[in-house]
């Protein structure tokens, strides 16, 4: 199996379009027509955990932290970023990165947050923006099936919780093809009426070209008639954070105790305590501060998330408890989770969860 076979299942896992503009994601160091000996999987792709890919005869390395992050100019050995790619390159390592494209996934970091936690009845809590796009096409009655079938298909007509959706309006056409033109209805040089229909469906932008593949070759017509527009629709199933529920409502410290506990959590700084029972909460893997308004509009009893600085526990504003688990702890349940997923989609092959801790930080 070559390494781009495995990237292939790990797109499907979390597609590198969902992920943010900032972010480097994908294939960072390596050859994907290499022959793939085996799969390691880790939180941050270090030094050592390229040693421990080495040993245990593991030649891709899996990471939820793009060791690539910002552009380097020189490849040195002089910090740690350097001194990962070096070793990775002269051991035939190669280092794929997931970071935002499972962020923003339904089912990727603050779902797993929001598992481990034990929520139910879970939402993203800020939506993609600036995702979904409109196609609007037009053909004869007896092509439409056959047109609308095909895009759904390649992914068109998916709204929230329903699938092959589409709406369709009655109408006529009129055209007059010149002298090159090729009708499949009527004839160059005259003018044609006819019955049409005007077909609509939405999709996530980065399936374009596939939908326009699947239009083109299922169309009747020898020109197709179509528009594409951007919408400004947010997108509810694709986005940062997450919010959900607990079964049965807890007080404030034992609420933070009982994260502390399920998340392994070795300290947990938080806003003041303001006398009121935790029963929605948001969560928001990683740095996530500026989700922290998001939490309060969406009713949240307690926002969890990391990289708090010390002005920003003013902005709870004694509307919800706030509190910063720790970086790595908010994610600690991902690097399992792409195990898992790696394990049921590639059967008979080595696919390791990686035995080096990466937490850079550490308590008394």
């Amino acid at each position: 199996m070559k390494i781009k076979n495995i990237i292939s299942v790990l797109e499907e896992m979390a597609p590198l379009a969902y992920a943010e503009d900032f972010d480097n994601v994908g294939l960072l160091v390596g050859d994907s027509e290499t022959e793939c000996s085996g799969v390691l999987v880790c939180h941050d792709a270090l030094e050592n955990v390229i040693g421990e890919a080495v040993a245990k005869n593991c030649n891709l390395v899996v990471c939820f932290h793009p060791i690539l992050f910002s552009g380097i100019k020189k490849i040195t050995g002089k910090n740690y970023v350097e001194r990962a790619i070096l070793k990775a390159i002269k051991n035939d390592i190669a280092i794929f990165a997931v970071h935002t494209a499972l962020d923003n996934h339904s089912q990727g970091v603050n779902k797993i947050f929001c598992d481990a936690l034990g929520l139910t009845n879970t939402k993203i809590l800020v939506p993609k923006n600036n995702f979904i796009q409109k196609l609007v096409t037009y053909t004869v009655p007896e092509n439409a099936d056959k047109v609308r079938n095909a895009m759904f298909e390649a992914g068109a007509g998916t709204i929230g919780n329903y699938d092959n959706c589409s709406f369709n309006t009655q109408g006529f056409f009129t055209f007059q093809g010149n002298e090159d033109s090729n009708p499949v209805i009527g004839e160059k040089g005259k003018l044609h009426t006819g019955e049409e229909i005007k077909i609509e469906v939405v999709f996530e932008k980065h399936l374009q070209s596939r939908i326009l593949k699947a239009l083109f070759a299922n169309h009747i017509y020898e020109e197709v008639a179509y528009e594409i527009y951007n919408l400004e629709n947010s997108h509810q199933n694709i986005g940062l954070g997450m919010i959900g529920e607990f079964e049965t409502e807890m007080d404030e410290k034992d609420f933070l105790h009982f994260v502390k506990d399920k998340m392994i959590a070795d300290g947990i700084r938080h806003s003041a305590f303001l006398g009121k029972k935790i029963k929605k909460v948001a969560v928001l893997g990683g740095s996530g501060s500026f989700a922290i308004r998001n939490a309060i509009s969406a009713g949240a009893d307690a926002f969890l998330t990391a990289d708090l600085k010390y002005h920003q526990f003013y902005e709870a504003e004694n509307k919800l408890l706030l509190a910063d688990i720790g970086h790595f702890e908010s994610e600690r349940y991902t690097k399992n989770y792409i195990v898992d997923y790696l394990r049921k989609k590639i059967l008979n092959f080595a696919i390791i969860l990686s035995e080096e801790n990466t937490n850079p930080v550490k308590y008394l």
